[in-house]
């Protein structure tokens, strides 16, 4: 039962456990691996070194595990062992090195499952001192030494340096103890040479102490080259020499070459001897050498030979040392001589290329000067010597041209402007001078192909006209402009604004003119401006001194204050004053409001006047009626007939009785039908008809 419990514990934990092996035979699981170094991590060199690996490994069942272990230094294998126990792996590193420094790990396989240990970086210190041994102490010039450098015990990537002093002689990387190489040395006496070694341990390295020194003695050899130069007194320019180069103590003539040169110049080659003829120039370098090789030895025998001019290199001038196209000059050439050996007459000067030059004398030439540049060397000859001077490139210069005179940019009047001056033709430098009248106001020098600027102020427009311009490059012609024509922009002044037609008439439907008048220059900028409003109402440029502004069919709307700004090309800005117009009107206008004012009057007067009449009129029936007793009046009423009227009878605007009356259809009718109806006035009765009359209650009756 507790096997059963064992095993199903173990499969469980197989789910959660990467190490674990299970099929259906075994159970297995890499605890643990670890690497250790013993005695210590830390060992001089000789130190007997073992590197321990140890793995833990749980296991089930009865096989047997094989484990394989690798040890790595580094990222590379240096030990591999298969094992079937459970014992450590040991890697011995006997009597360790500096070589064995570095870091170390193991790795420990089992049936594919892996497991890698820490690292652990092992440090040798101490390494051996290098020996240096030669195959002999005494060697003749340019014969080849052999030498060994050896590191006792050393093992790896060693380097190895030979040394004389401080210069390195050989150096190579080898993966042995020992370093073999040859050499030679260039100069023959005692040389001391040593040498030493680095072990390499990526990516460290170690460096040992030097090695013994050992006394190397290179012995010259008695053969030598002889340089003989014939003749040996003075020489002179077009002398000849003859070089002989030769060997001394020649003890056999294998292997020996013989070299003559002047100064890098070969000039001839041999074996045993070598004989050369040349003629002596000054011009050529005066150092020969007579070399002699023998296989690695090399052997130098040298001399110098002063060589005197017959006639120095002639120099070239030319007088005068400006000319002008087509003036004359006079071209000079010149050389010292050796008097001692050459005459004056013998030496022969010539020009070249050719030109139109004419000899004067002995290298003396004159002529006029050519209208283009041109280069001319002068030859000198004698006793078979050539020399030739140095170029000498006579560039005649061109009479300056008329210059003209203008304005630059434009003339203000009253403020600072440029004059410009300037020729057409003419060599550099020139100097221009500005005139006003006949008075020099100043001089400008201009060395590049560019104007003279001339600041000038004036207050009339007419000293515009008093300008000139000289100009002048170093030559008796001295040309004059012609005076300066050009227009004067006068800035703008007295601004004025005026208004057609005049203030006081202006009326609605008029057409209005805002004229701008100034002083100064055209073309002229105005703009007109309503006080109120940024944006000016109209810009116009005129090219007279004034312009207007109109507009047509004037409203109460165009009532307001304007102004107008005036600017040329003077570009200062002028303003008028402003102007407050008022639109008045229409003459229709007014007449039909006085119309209508004068009818509202009469109205006014017509009603008044009717007013007060019929107040006064009321005012005089008040008191009568206030007289008289009180009455009780009844209304009669009698049958009036068809066609009779009503006459009504007023007392100012007042009715007080009204009459019906029959219209005039016969006279004998009036008795039968006619009655007077009317109101008891100042205490008068009315009278009755005829008939008995129809009493009703609509006009006052008196009553008893």
């Amino acid at each position: 039962m507790g096997l059963l419990l064992l095993l199903t514990s173990t499969l469980l934990s197989s789910y959660f456990h990467p190490g674990i092996m299970v099929d259906a035979q075994r159970i297995f699981t890499i605890r643990d691996i670890t690497l250790s170094i013993e005695p210590s991590t830390d060992v001089v060199r000789g130190t007997n070194v073992t590197v321990r690996c140890k793995a833990i490994v749980s296991s089930f069942g009865q096989e047997v595990l094989s484990r394989e272990y690798t040890i790595y230094k580094g990222n590379n294998k240096v030990y591999t062992k298969n094992s079937s126990t459970s014992e450590d792996l040991l890697y011995p590193l006997p009597d360790a090195r500096v070589s064995n420094t570095g870091k170390y790990h193991c790795r420990i396989n089992i049936k594919g499952e892996e497991m890698n240990s820490r690292v652990e970086k092992l440090t040798v210190t101490g390494l051996s001192k290098p020996v240096l041994h030669l195959d002999k102490d005494v060697f003749s010039e340019g014969e080849e030494i052999m030498a060994t450098c050896t590191a006792p015990g050393e093992t790896g990537s060693i380097f190895f340096y030979l040394h004389e002093g401080n210069n390195v002689l050989r150096e190579g990387l080898v993966n042995t103890n020992h370093f073999e190489t040859k050499f030679r040395f260039s100069r023959v006496g005692i040389h001391g040479i040593h040498c030493k070694y680095t072990v390499i341990t990526m990516p460290d390295s170690f460096m040992s102490n030097e090695s013994n020194i050992l006394s190397v003695s290179v012995e010259e050899l008695s053969i030598k080259p002889v340089l003989e130069i014939f003749p040996q007194t003075k020489i002179y320019e077009g002398d000849p020499l003859n070089i002989l180069c030769t060997i001394r103590n020649l003890a056999r003539p294998d292997n020996i070459h013989l070299y003559l040169s002047q100064g890098i110049k070969l000039l001839s080659s041999g074996n045993t001897k070598v004989n050369h003829s040349i003629v002596a120039l000054a011009s050529e370098p005066g150092d020969f050498e007579c070399r002699l090789e023998m296989g690695n030895v090399a052997k130098v025998a040298a001399k110098t030979v002063l060589v005197t001019e017959l006639f120095s290199v002639p120099t070239l001038t030319m007088s005068p040392a400006e000319v002008f196209q087509k003036e004359r000059m006079t071209l000079t050439c010149k050389s010292e001589i050796a008097s001692e050996r050459l005459n004056r007459g013998e030496l022969i000067y010539t020009l070249e290329p050719d030109s139109p030059l004419t000899p004067l004398a002995p290298g003396v030439f004159s002529g006029k000067a050519l209208l283009y540049d041109f280069n001319y060397t002068c030859v000198a000859k004698a006793k078979g010597i050539v020399k030739r001077s140095e170029t000498l490139t006579v560039c005649p210069k061109i009479s300056v041209s008329t210059p003209k005179i203008s304005v630059e940019g434009k003339a203000v009047l009253g403020q600072p402007f440029k004059i410009r001056c300037q020729s057409d033709v003419g060599s550099l430098p020139i100097n221009y001078t500005l005139l006003k009248g006949y008075d020099q106001l100043g001089t400008i020098s201009v060395r590049l192909p560019q104007p003279a600027l001339f600041t000038v102020t004036i207050t009339k427009p007419e000293e515009i006209k008093e300008y000139m311009c000289e100009a002048k490059n170093n030559h008796k012609n001295a040309p004059l402009s012609q005076r300066l024509n050009a227009t004067v922009i006068e800035p703008l002044m007295g601004l004025t604004l005026t208004v057609t037609p005049h203030l006081p008439e202006i009326s609605e439907g008029d057409h209005l003119y805002l004229i701008c008048g100034t002083k100064g220059t055209p073309p002229v900028t105005f703009k007109w401006y309503r006080v109120g409003k940024e944006q000016p109402l109209h810009t116009t440029t005129s090219e007279k001194n004034n312009t207007d502004y109109q507009v047509p069919n004037l409203s109460k709307a165009h009532s307001g204050t304007y102004y107008c700004e005036a600017v040329n090309h003077a570009n200062n800005i002028v303003r008028s004053e402003e102007v407050t117009i008022e639109v008045r009107l229409a003459l229709w206008k007014k007449a039909v409001i006085g119309g209508v004012c004068l009818l509202v009057v009469s109205v006014l007067v017509v009603g008044s006047v009717l007013y007060f009449r019929s107040k006064r009129a009321n005012d005089e029936e008040s008191s009568v009626v206030s007289s008289e007793p009180d009455v009780e009046y009844t209304e009669v009423v009698h049958p009036q007939p068809a066609g009779t009227a009503r006459v009504p009878l007023r007392k100012g605007t007042d009715t007080v009785y009204s009459e019906l009356k029959n219209p005039p259809h016969g006279a004998g009718d009036h008795h039968d039908y006619g009655s007077v109806v009317y109101a008891e006035l100042n205490g008068k009765q009315p009278e009755i008809g005829h008939h008995p009359p129809e009493v009703r209650n609509h006009l006052p009756v008196p009553v008893d």
